[in-house]
């Protein structure tokens, strides 16, 4: 008998694991038909791209995920030119001192040049592909099947309310005038901060489709990897506090935490941009999220079953076990409601997400049926790529006692968070709810 019910379990193991296989490769599939939105579909729905697939076919998953994320499009400065001069309504040399035709970087739907503005201050110019745009939205209807494909592999997915978040990140980040409007947002706020640099926005110059704003250059992420220990550990620091900071007290943030999003400063400040994929939590999102917070830390299974159940994510309570909930809750975010100090690693960080995602995990069997709220999936995908980020740094540091400053009002455990703490107790500097 007990054979029989193993082979049964095996069966079905297997029946689950081609499901997954199948399901994944017309993921792919489907993201290679698209002309525009490929690179945007493949970043927001990144979490896919671990831990749901099965592990032997992980890394060919990936591989081509970021084929189509990395896929920019080959385009001509003779055309990113007409953009430029179309969007500000006249010709180069009349409104640039200086422009340099190499581009200094590429954005997922453009590039970035640098330029030197008529009264000398250097800009950064940050163009969208021609026809971009047209092709990402007629592409956004095939993301109702991703999205299905999706709910195969992990049956707690619902489409349509992520299918909606998703279309509606996306279509933001198409329009650089909104981008223009979160950093000046967050430039506002962290202006004078003693670690924490937003660039200015040119705000006449800035369009549609272009978007300039001050110029500024530093150290990269992959050259900030050789540190040594000690300043990794501070920059850490600082993209945690940056972009759980931005969620826990601004209730607005980054939704793509990525090394090729900030930079570290001669004077020791990190830099930050790009924030076209931008998140702004509805009223009582950020509260809720601090009394499950407040709810992991603590032990407490009422109330997370509690909230769970108000806002969805348990449709039916009575089946799920309070403390394997608990335990898969912690699996997810030990690293900062834990009070330990830890070195973040790309092996902590991958296992992480595949406790929160891999339904042959330890924890995700009796919780597949969940239906998390869309602002929730943001929320965790914004930490999960923070977690990432700073796994590639291998930091070190007890980002619990930094978390306490959001979740209970503590007092600052780190000289960064008493730099933080003076800023915003002295300086009057926004924080926009």
């Amino acid at each position: 008998m007990a054979a029989n019910v193993t082979r049964t379990k095996e069966k079905r193991s297997v029946a689950l694991e081609k499901r997954q296989i199948e399901a994944a490769e017309q993921i792919v599939a489907a993201l290679g038909t698209m002309k525009g939105a490929a690179m945007k579909v493949g970043q927001v729905l990144s979490f896919l791209d671990v831990g749901l697939v099965p592990e032997e076919y992980r890394d060919e998953f990936q591989r081509k995920l970021a084929a189509l994320r990395d896929a920019a499009p080959k385009v001509s400065f003779k055309d990113m030119r007409k953009v430029i001069e179309e969007e500000l309504e006249g010709p180069l040399k009349e409104v640039f001192a200086e422009f340099d035709e190499d581009p200094v970087a590429a954005a997922s739907i453009g590039q970035v040049y640098r330029a030197r503005l008529k009264d000398g201050r250097e800009v950064a110019v940050k163009v969208q592909y021609p026809g971009v745009a047209a092709a990402v939205r007629s592409d956004m209807q095939n993301l109702g099947l991703i999205l299905r494909l999706a709910k195969r592999i992990a049956p707690g997915l619902d489409p349509a309310a992520i299918g909606r978040e998703v279309s509606e990140r996306i279509h933001d980040e198409l329009d650089y005038e909104l981008e223009a409007q979160n950093q000046r947002t967050l430039a506002r706020i962290f202006r004078r901060h003693p670690f924490i640099v937003i660039p200015e926005v040119v705000t006449s110059l800035s369009r549609e489709r272009v978007m300039v704003s001050e110029f500024v250059s530093g150290t990269g992420f992959e050259d900030l990897k050789g540190y040594p220990q000690e300043q990794r550990d501070r920059i850490g620091e600082i993209l945690f506090r940056f972009y759980f900071g931005c969620l826990y007290r601004h209730h607005q943030f980054s939704g793509d935490p990525h090394p090729g999003n900030s930079m570290l400063l001669d004077d020791g400040r990190m830099v930050f941009y790009d924030f076209g994929l931008f998140k702004r939590m509805p009223p009582g999102a950020v509260e809720l999220e601090i009394r499950v917070a407040r709810a992991i830390i603590e032990g407490d299974t009422g109330t997370i079953m509690q909230l769970g159940s108000e806002v969805g994510f348990f449709p039916e309570p009575d089946k799920f076990d309070p403390q394997r909930v608990l335990a898969h809750f912690r699996a997810a975010t030990s690293w900062y409601t834990v009070d330990q100090n830890t070195e973040l690693t790309p092996d902590y960080a991958t296992q992480v997400l595949i406790d929160m995602s891999d339904p042959r995990s330890e924890y995700f069997g009796q919780l597949r049926q969940e239906t998390a709220p869309p602002d929730h999936i943001f929320g965790r995908r914004m930490e999960v790529l923070t977690l990432a980020v700073l796994s590639q740094l291998h930091a070190r540091g007890n980002f619990h006692r930094i978390a306490r400053e959001w979740f209970y009002a503590e007092a600052p455990a780190t000289e960064l968070g008493a730099l933080e703490a003076e800023f915003y107790a002295g300086s009057g500097a926004a924080s926009v709810g």
